[in-house]
């Protein structure tokens, strides 16, 4: 059977690859959007002196998982000034990326709430205007950079909504290792962790073929052997450079797959309980590379060839990978009862994301 793989993105990749922002955006007018510490990190320094006066805005006041009562109005003040910007360029996590993504779809009126009744309709729109995307990750995991989808949180009303539209594909993504040597520790482990969350759920999914098996197999051989050295010598560059490239692969696998259940209980754990979006989507993994193998041939083989072990081997090695890393991987280590977590999971598998996984027909599986 005929495979297809299609990554639109321009990746530009390697330490010092940052330095290639002015060509890559060429003449155009830039909008950088990014989080508050970017600036005492020196980071947005580096754009400003690289874009001079091509750079007319800056919006630094991104929080982890965008809140539409955070969006509303960066959303209306971005679209009603505009400065006349032609290219949006994210500097950050998955976060401020994502916060890219949303304010360079331009709706008819420049509204956030017309936007989001169009999330909420979820099916596909056409923008009445939009702005090119140029991703710059800080951090080794998202993998937002590669992929076109957004995340936009409403936690007043424990709900999310997803953007995901032709046009929210990055023109280009310049992932610098460089640029992740101020990470902290807690910040790396999660992101990390995130990025083995999207090379695992690439192979446990519906959508999965061998281009995508390839990079994610990859991804999960570098992230297990690279991440817990990491964690203890965050100055590394040729870790932080492998981790980087570990991330990217796990970004590329997941843009043609889409992630699976891992992230579909993820979504309940961070609305109700708090839990970084790293964690919420790892600490499940053992438990849902238990209920995948055994679920078709060609997906026991990929996992068998990422850990070089049978089932029961390879959950072991990965629940103690991230015991290393101090993750938890019981629902109770996080407040839920068994209970809940039961219902948590057969909830997740309803999803659009719990759909992807190989095993969600089997729903009635009686994994709590």
């Amino acid at each position: 059977m005929t495979q297809r793989f299609c990554n639109p993105v321009a990746t530009h990749f390697g330490p010092g690859s940052l330095e290639e922002l002015p060509g890559i955006v060429s003449g155009a007018k830039v909008a950088v959007v990014t989080f508050p510490e970017a600036r005492s990190l020196g980071l947005l320094k580096k754009l400003e002196d690289l874009l001079g006066k091509q750079l007319v805005c800056v919006i630094e006041n991104v929080h982890p998982n965008p809140d539409v009562s955070q969006l509303a109005e960066m959303y209306n003040r971005f679209w009603r000034d505009e400065h006349a910007c032609d290219t949006v360029v994210a500097l950050g996590g998955g976060s401020a990326i994502d916060t890219a993504k949303a304010l360079m779809v331009g709706t008819e009126g420049g509204s956030f709430d017309e936007l989001l009744a169009l999330l909420a309709d979820g099916k596909p729109f056409t923008p009445s205007r939009v702005k090119t995307l140029i991703a710059i990750p800080t951090t080794a995991g998202t993998g937002s950079e590669v992929t076109p989808w957004a995340t936009i949180w409403d936690a007043a009303k424990k709900k999310k909504y997803s953007l995901h539209l032709d046009c929210t594909w990055p023109k280009a993504a310049i992932v610098d290792p460089d640029l992740m040597l101020t990470l902290p520790r807690a910040m790396t482990v999660s992101t990390g962790l995130d990025a083995l969350s999207h090379a695992l759920e690439s192979i446990w999914n519906v959508n999965a073929n061998p281009i995508s098996d390839t990079l994610a197999i990859g991804a999960i051989q570098e992230i297990m052997a690279c991440l817990p050295l990491l964690a203890k010598e965050l100055d590394n560059k040729t870790l932080r450079s492998s981790m980087a490239l570990a991330a990217m692969k796990a970004g590329l696998a997941f843009s043609n797959t889409k992630t699976a259940l891992a992230h579909s209980i993820s979504y309940e754990m961070t609305l109700r309980y708090g839990l970084p979006h790293g964690i919420a989507c790892s600490f499940t993994l053992p438990l849902v590379l238990g209920m995948a193998w055994g679920e078709l041939p060609d997906r026991d083989a990929a996992l068998q060839r990422a850990f070089n072990a049978d089932r029961n081997t390879a959950v072991d090695r990965l629940r103690a990978f991230l015991h290393q890393l101090e993750v938890g991987t019981e629902f109770s280590d996080y407040g839920v009862s068994g209970k809940e977590a039961q219902e948590m999971v057969q909830h997740a598998m309803q999803g659009a994301r719990g759909k992807n996984f190989i095993g969600a027909k089997a729903a009635g599986c009686g994994h709590g």
